[in-house]
């Protein structure tokens, strides 16, 4: 995926260093904007191998609503180990919100489905310009161990050349890690577009990205935390050429909000088999530690 590299390059090129709340310095850039077309094939970086299983899952959860991450420790998925209590629940999960968002109505607290709103609204009004899900809950990001990074995104109906619609997705996200993070934010927001046209009918278009806050880990100017270096690491994938993208198939039987459920009592195999990304064969993998 060259736009994934112009951003590795770019952040490289400009970015500031900057210390902050994990104590290891990032390379930082601000405001970062790309798009990638669904229809030239499936997002997945190719410079560097990615878990498509684990980006199933994790998106799967999202959609669940669920502050528990049961459903990732069945499928061996460990990244959002690090923000979880101790009863296995990450209060400020991304699907918790876009499922249960706080709201006060008449003087009584409730919660908003916004999933089910933006899907009903977009094949009610497929040309409206307010099918906005928002995971970002002041009364819980700003006292939270880790608010969220994908602020919030909207999907919105464009058309193709000859006047045929288009839908598409725009995230906008307040800080992003440009080696661990962007991969599988790329996959995972593309995973969710198809997932939405399927449900709605119209054909995926473009991903549009937003970083407010685009940094790259690195070693102190002193030399120290050198584990935490992700420089080397992406300066050998801009060396890498991208290779062809591959192209995801999703089951027929997939085709409204109400079949993903069935799918969270799935075991991993028919998951990856539900969702099947055929062609990819990507360089190999390049490990980066995560600083917490």
């Amino acid at each position: 995926m060259q736009q994934y590299l112009e951003v590795v390059q770019r952040v490289l090129e400009t970015g500031q260093r900057k210390p902050n709340r994990t104590g290891v310095d990032t390379l930082s850039t601000f405001n970062v904007n790309y798009q990638v077309d669904l229809r030239q094939g499936f997002p997945l970086l190719t410079t560097k191998e990615i878990s498509w299983k684990n980006i199933v899952v994790e998106n799967l959860w999202f959609l669940s609503g669920d502050t528990r991450i049961d459903l990732l420790r069945r499928h061996n998925c460990r990244f959002w180990e690090p923000w979880a209590d101790e009863a296995g629940r990450v209060p400020s999960a991304y699907g918790n919100f876009w499922r249960h968002f706080p709201v006060h109505q008449d003087g009584q607290s409730g919660f908003n489905d916004q999933i089910r709103w933006v899907i009903d609204e977009l094949c009610q009004h497929p040309q409206s310009r307010r099918l906005v899900v928002s995971a970002w809950a002041p009364g819980n990001a700003q006292s939270s161990a880790l608010p969220p990074c994908h602020a919030f995104w909207v999907l919105n109906v464009q058309h193709d050349e000859e006047g045929a619609p288009l839908l598409c997705l725009h995230l906008t996200q307040r800080s992003c890690d440009v080696a661990l993070g962007l991969p599988y934010n790329i996959a995972g927001y593309a995973f969710l577009l198809e997932l939405i046209s399927r449900f709605s009918g119209i054909p995926a278009g473009f991903f549009g990205h937003t970083l407010i806050d685009a940094h790259i880990y690195t070693a102190k100017a002193d030399g120290t935390m050198t584990e935490y270096d992700h420089v080397p690491g992406l300066r050998e994938q801009l060396l890498r050429e991208p290779l062809a993208l591959p192209q995801l198939q999703i089951d027929p039987a997939v085709r409204a909000l109400e079949d993903i459920n069935p799918l969270l009592e799935a075991d991993t195999d028919s998951l990856v088999d539900t969702f099947r990304l055929s062609g990819y064969a990507p360089h190999p993998a390049i490990g980066f530690k995560v600083a917490v």
